[in-house]
């Protein structure tokens, strides 16, 4: 794990300055503090910064083969790497490290850019190809690890975080109006966009390839999930999830330093911890939790799970306090705003395993998979809605339209009736209506509705979905972007913030890719969701951890505090006229969702907490110079 940042200039063919590589490269030395490396040849300067996981003294990088035709820099890990250094072995390669860097060297030179498809891990990463003078930069297909761009003036500049960027440049970007309607509407801002004008992330299995004056971005990771021909018994779908799950955490705990594992109350995360189990221990487990007088605490179920499975639980406590203390700078780290409770936990948990550990790995993926989450079941029984008589859908919406607090059921029933597919799901993703949105910006913020839509970047997506049913096309759209662009995006800058790095092996691409050819009825049944995973845990987990309710680092209690603290120092941040969001948004309307909120008139507390946490970056940028001048200048549109 570490962080990556270059710069080539394309157009003009100038020489890069080494400073400026060098400045770029330090602003990301967290990600990295071990060692850190530069490439400066004329136009191409390469930096690096890294955190050493796998053989500790020959992976120094950038990395070249004997002949110095190919140079790459990467951030993340290949969990095949041996099996790929094999294959490139009997074909003639030759390795000077057991790094799973030069796997990608070698590859590159063995199949070009379709090394990608050949790599089974998370990466984003840099190759300079000495002989064409050709750049590519590749995120990998899950979207685990990021990668951001900006091209200016004949020059592209890419960086594993913005801050790299915006070190390279004296003039700053300003604020994109549809990402930001985009974040205000989702609580993330979806790839390839990002809240400052300019600057993009690659999307999940996407790169970018700039050589003879010109650039371009495609994917390079077209996987189509086809139904399997024959239909899968229960018992043998069973069968083989446990052995994909098992084989990934194999994968997943290669490590030449040591590892722990980020242990929640839930099922998840212990079947993950019962798994490494299979490969030595006691491993260390750290839990985040907020006391017994928390309904929604599970510091005590994370202990039952711990004390079950022999591991070496460590806890740590948050307070209202601290939560309220930490959100500016844990918005800082982020460099986006992004509007889920749980990174003010996930920026404490891992701020402690770092003192012991330098690799973690966490449950996250099941959810997405298999239908862990509520709408997923009003997406699975949609059809059955849609196929009910219109007069009686009518009333239902009618009624539910005027129940007091109830949102989530508000926009779940309005959505379920909606005919185009993908507006569907994207209604599904929605905070509020457009329109509520659309309302709350100056009149010189506002933009032609077709502009904000989140259709435009899912349509390319669209032939994927004609296969799968409605159940696993939303789950592809998740795992194309809400999951790398909000979830795995804060999991990655709030642990490397630390100096920490995080795997995923539920989300191992052959993982992925098998369930994705699964019908509904292994992910919901009967109401049940999760339903194949659950029947994997019951092998390795008692029925008393299988019939937990869902928790996950107690997101309920953030939830809770920021319920409260709509009394108090973020009540002032919505209320205060000197408040920075106000050079964009209408003081009124954001009144008007507050005093609707405090009345119980609607539960608008997942937006006012994206009106916050924009606010705090906000803030955040202004005690930036690096940010602060252009963050609130308007676009012009």
């Amino acid at each position: 794990m570490c962080g990556i940042c270059g710069q080539f200039n394309f157009a003009a063919d100038s020489p890069v300055d080494p400073v400026t590589v060098r400045r770029m490269t330090d602003t990301i030395a967290h990600r990295g503090p071990d060692d850190e490396g530069y490439f400066i040849s004329g136009p191409i300067g390469l930096g690096f910064r890294r955190l050493s996981i796998i053989d500790l003294a020959g992976g120094h990088q950038p990395m070249f083969d004997a002949e110095r035709s190919v140079c790459v820099i990467f951030n993340g890990e290949i969990y095949n790497y041996q099996e790929l250094r094999l294959q490139l072995q009997g074909r003639g390669h030759h390795f000077q490290t057991s790094s799973d860097t030069e796997v990608i060297v070698h590859g590159y030179k063995e199949w070009g850019t379709d090394v990608f498809n050949h790599l089974n891990g998370m990466f984003g990463l840099g190759i300079w190809d000495l002989e064409k003078k050709r750049l590519v930069i590749a995120r990998d297909a899950m979207g685990i690890k990021l990668i951001y761009y900006r091209i200016m003036d004949g020059r592209f500049i890419f960086g594993s975080e913005i801050r790299a960027l915006l070190a390279s440049e004296e003039s700053q970007p300003s604020i994109d109006p549809i990402a930001l309607n985009l974040f205000l509407r989702f609580r993330y801002t979806p790839s390839p966009l990002t809240i400052l004008q300019g600057i993009r992330k690659l999307a999940p299995g996407s790169m970018v390839v700039v050589e003879q004056g010109k650039y371009r971005e495609e994917r390079w990771y077209n996987y189509t999930p086809m139904p399997f021909s024959n239909p899968k018994e229960d018992t043998e779908a069973t069968h083989e999830l446990l052995e994909l799950y098992r084989a990934a955490v194999a994968r997943h705990l290669l490590s030449d330093v040591p590892v722990g594992i980020l242990l929640s109350g839930g099922l998840d995360s212990g079947l993950l911890l019962a798994l490494m189990n299979e490969h030595g221990g006691p491993w260390p487990a750290y839990t985040i939790g907020y006391g017994e007088t928390f309904e929604d605490d599970e510091l005590a179920d994370a202990a039952e799970t711990a004390s079950l499975l022999g591991a070496r639980h460590v806890t740590v406590k948050l307070d209202q306090a601290e939560f309220e203390r930490s959100l500016p700078k844990i918005v800082e780290c982020l460099e986006e705003p992004i509007a889920a409770s749980s990174i003010v936990p996930m920026y404490f948990v891992s701020q402690r395993a770092r003192q012991d550990v330098k690799v973690a790995l966490i449950g996250q993926g099941p959810d997405e998979l298999f239908g862990g989450y509520k709408r997923h079941l009003g997406v699975h029984y949609g059809n059955w809605w849609r196929g009910l008589p219109a007069s009686l859908r009518s009333v239902v919406g009618y009624v539910a339209k005027r129940l007091p607090r109830n949102e989530t059921l508000k926009r779940g029933v309005s959505s379920l009736a909606t005919l185009d597919r993908l507006r569907r799901y994207q209604d599904v993703f929605s905070l509020a209506p457009a329109e509520t949105i659309d309302g709350l910006f100056q009149d010189g913020w506002k933009n032609g509705k077709s502009e904000h839509e989140l259709l435009g970047y899912w349509r390319p997506l669209a032939p994927q979905l004609k296969n799968i049913d409605e159940l696993g096309g939303f789950q592809l759209l998740e795992i194309r972007s809400s999951l790398p662009d909000e979830l795995l995006m804060y999991a990655d800058k709030l642990s490397m913030a630390h100096s920490l790095e995080v795997r995923v092996p539920y989300l191992d691409r052959t993982v992925v890719e098998y369930v994705q050819r699964l019908g509904a009825s292994f992910k919901i049944r009967n109401g049940t969701r999760k339903w194949l995973h659950r029947q994997v845990c019951q092998a390795y987990l008692p029925p008393r951890i299988l019939k937990r309710r869902k928790r996950g680092f107690a997101v309920n209690v953030v939830d809770q505090w920021f319920r409260s603290s709509v009394k108090g120092e973020l009540l002032d941040l919505l209320l205060d006229k000197g408040s920075l969001m106000f050079e964009v948004l209408q003081p009124e309307p954001v009144r008007q969702l507050l005093q609707n909120h405090q009345s119980r008139r609607q539960d608008n507390h997942k937006l006012l907490f994206s009106l916050v946490m924009f606010e705090q970056w906000l803030r955040a940028g202004r005690s930036n110079r690096k940010v602060a001048p252009s963050a609130l200048t308007r676009s012009k549109l």
